[in-house]
């Protein structure tokens, strides 16, 4: 027998009703209790094409695993089960047709059959509340209304990679420098009593030679290597102003019926 606490319990949880082969039947809906006893009796899942349709399933041979009921029924059984109104009440006459439906014996079910057997209220995972949803559980009677909020921030990449290389070329270099050379010039002087002397200590008649050593001065190339700068790499941030565009969510809520909207 599952339990109200059970109840709450699985309808806060979000969780499915299963077959006990572990196939999905459908998402948990509503659950409706006994007007007599108030045991759980009655728990609606949706069924059909996309989850359109809420399928009654008996909750009797249930159990709970984990968040899941699970029911003694097949998927096809339960989706094909007798179409009821969701307005919290189940009058006597659907109720028994839903028992003939599923093969379980109306007057001798787990329930208390010596009184009215209908049942009219359900279990939601908040009570006191206006209305029900129609899309899945009731939660509250509000309806939380998002959007999505643009958060821009920067990140790091790598851009590009810099580096220094060295390398040698030959470049001509063309200089001016002056060179002297030496030249024979001859040179005549008189017999003077200076150098009368120097003039009679050789042969008075002879043949001689006399030779000079003529030197000149040729350009020398010579290299020396001179630092002359020193080159290194270094890194400096530029900030520039980017724009980014993206697109954002946000709900809207409308309002459908017979509403009041001047009221704030």
């Amino acid at each position: 027998m599952i339990t109200t606490n059970e109840v709450q319990q699985l309808l806060q949880g979000g969780g499915n009703v299963v077959s006990t082969d572990g196939t999905k039947i459908g998402s948990i809906g509503q659950v409706y209790l006994d007007d007599q006893t108030s045991q759980p009796e009655w728990v609606t899942t949706s069924t059909g094409l996309f989850g359109t349709s809420e399928s009654f399933v008996p909750l009797e041979g249930a159990n709970v695993s984990g968040n899941d009921v699970v029911v003694p029924f097949d998927k096809d059984k339960v989706k094909d089960a007798p179409r009821m109104g969701e307005d919290g009440h189940l009058s006597e006459q659907e109720e028994a047709e839903l028992y003939r439906y599923y093969g379980l014996d109306y007057g001798t079910t787990s329930v208390d059959t010596t009184t009215d057997h209908t049942t009219d209220h359900t279990v939601s995972d908040h009570e006191g509340t206006v209305g029900h949803d129609t899309s899945g559980p009731t939660t509250d009677n509000a309806m939380t209304r998002s959007e999505e909020q643009l958060h821009v921030g920067t990140e790091r990449r790598e851009a590009g990679r810099a580096r220094l290389r060295k390398y040698v070329e030959t470049e001509q270099v063309t200089e001016t420098v002056p060179v002297t050379k030496e030249r024979a010039v001859v040179e005549r002087e008189p017999i003077t009593d200076a150098n009368v002397d120097a003039a009679k200590g050789g042969p008075a008649i002879s043949e001689e030679e006399h030779e000079v050593v003529l030197e000149e001065e040729h350009a020398v190339v010579g290299k020396t290597t001179t630092p002359v700068e020193r080159v290194r790499l270094d890194k400096e941030a530029v900030t520039e102003q980017q724009q980014v565009t993206e697109e954002v969510r946000k709900e809207q809520i409308t309002v459908d019926g017979d509403v009041d909207t001047n009221r704030s």
